[in-house]
């Protein structure tokens, strides 16, 4: 069983642009909806992933906040592009960059399509109170919010937000 222990931030600014040492195109879907996690029906999201020439078929424990339990499967990339047309809910298409700053590495997802605007980072960390430096262009976190998590996303998209939770 795996343990993911994982912080995630809004990005302010371009700075982090200048840190990239890696960048890879990723497409997912999820084989279950928000509303089966929400009422209980579901106690892990299900999701399909192609980032570059890999396939992943991932599960992940409901849990909010930082830990929560992970299971993640290479799978044939021919197997993840069906797996992806039998998806609920609209697809996430995003960019993931990784950044290095401080001997840690950020991923920073540069979401695109319906989820265009949003740019948030992730750090996996060795435990949930781990030290990390955090640089200028990391903004507030958003561990806790639900709204952020890619399985929410591709229920309800960014670009469906409101101002106030855009801001």
């Amino acid at each position: 069983m795996g343990i993911e222990i994982e912080r995630k931030f809004r990005v302010v600014g371009e700075g982090w642009r200048g840190q990239v040492v890696k960048s890879v195109r990723m497409a997912q879907g999820y084989i279950n909806d928000m509303a089966a996690m929400r009422d209980g029906r579901q106690n892990a999201s299900v999701r399909v992933r192609i980032a570059g020439d890999q396939a992943f078929l991932n599960l992940k424990s409901r849990e909010l906040g930082t830990t929560r339990q992970e299971f993640d499967y290479e799978i044939p990339v021919a197997d993840a592009e069906a797996l992806l047309r039998l998806c609920v809910g609209g697809r996430i298409d995003k960019v993931r960059h990784y950044v290095e700053h401080a001997g840690r590495t950020f991923e920073v997802d540069e979401f695109a399509g319906e989820n265009a605007g949003l740019i948030v980072a992730e750090l996996e960390l060795e435990s949930a109170d781990a030290a990390y430096a955090r640089p200028d262009w990391l903004g507030r976190e958003v561990t806790e919010e639900q709204r952020f998590y890619n399985l929410a996303l591709a229920e309800r998209p960014y670009s469906r937000w409101s101002a106030v939770e855009q801001a």
